[in-house]
């Protein structure tokens, strides 16, 4: 009897430990390719970060640190800088977030606490195709639309009530041609916005309603909830959307293209053309010999804008972390 009970033991304990050894098997060959997944990640990054340096070493190497501060771009004369493309990525994206942030909070706001529910979904509808939207199809309507709008009515406007100002002046002088960093930072804040309003909405929605209700209950106001419940529980999340939209405004080329002026020439006024990384790499990459000093410096610009991408991104995950202590 105690034969028979411990050979059907051992029968049925069979199938388990080869179930067991398979999964284990499977769980080995699970891991291993997660790992190779995250190593290819990093492979590829390091090998993008080492080709746009050892292509734009000679521009480096004749120009040294001097090369991000001149202004001065002469492909006849083998003179590159890259101070009116650096200047010009970051003026652009810097206010294109300054414009977008508020109207993305402006949406995100009144989509969560304000709106019936019948409109919610054809608002929120839209503003994710905005975001599916190509970004030479905002550049297009940019130059058609937006400059035209901007050199009759804005920028004249602006021009006369604001350029005689001390201080603030020197910004909104010049031609009103109606291209420029100005034009561009807006066609750039109109494409971000959707980002921006989406991560908002979504993370706004995620506040347990316990919360908001206990803060109604003692008699705050909806603005009251936003500013003390809402926007504390959710700073962490609303912090990482921004430097979304922010690494999309750095990057960005046929749009900005189209509306800035593409002219390597510094300018105080936000009215005056300019250029900024993408755009002037995608101008003049296909003219670029094989070998050149100018090709060399286009990498080389390359290079600057992985690394400013770079250290907006090590901020917002600073910011991400001191928001997760507090």
């Amino acid at each position: 009897m105690s034969q028979s009970l411990k050979g059907e033991e051992l029968k049925q304990g069979r199938p388990l430990a080869r179930s067991a050894r398979g999964s284990s098997l499977g769980d080995a060959i699970f891991a291993a390719l997660a790992k190779a997944a995250g190593v290819l990640v990093l492979v590829l990054l390091g090998a993008i970060i080492a080709s746009l340096l050892v292509g734009g070493w000679p521009s480096f190497r004749a120009f040294g640190l001097e090369f991000l501060i001149t202004a001065d771009w002469d492909p006849v004369q083998n003179v590159f800088g890259g101070a009116v493309p650096i200047y010009g990525t970051l003026v652009t994206a810097v206010l294109a977030i300054l414009m977008a942030v508020p109207l993305a909070f402006g949406i995100a706001f009144y989509l969560t606490e304000m709106a019936p529910e019948w409109f919610r979904r054809p608002v929120g509808t839209a503003i994710e195709l905005l975001a599916a939207v190509p970004s030479i199809i905002y550049g297009m309507w940019g130059f058609f639309l937006i400059v035209p709008f901007m050199a009759e009515w804005v920028q004249p406007v602006l021009i006369d009530a604001l350029g005689d100002l001390p201080l603030v002046g020197a910004l909104f002088t010049g031609p009103p041609f109606g291209t420029g960093i100005f034009t561009a930072a807006l066609i750039l804040a109109v494409m971000i916005l959707p980002f921006i309003a989406a991560t908002m909405r979504d993370v706004f929605m995620t506040v347990p309603d316990v919360y908001k209700e206990s803060a109604y209950g003692v008699g705050c106001t909806t603005w009251e909830v936003m500013r003390s419940i809402v926007i504390p529980y959710t700073r962490v999340s609303v912090v990482g959307g921004i430097m979304l939209g922010l690494g999309r405004a750095l990057g960005e080329t046929m749009a900005v293209t189209f509306v800035i002026g593409n002219t390597n020439r510094l300018s105080t006024s936000l009215f005056g053309p300019g250029n900024t990384i993408a755009s002037i790499v995608a101008l003049e990459f296909p003219e670029s010999q094989a070998g050149s000093l100018k090709l060399s410096s286009l990498l080389a610009l390359g290079f600057v804008l992985f690394v400013i991408s770079f250290v907006v991104l090590a901020c917002s995950r600073i910011l991400l972390q001191t928001g997760r202590r507090a």
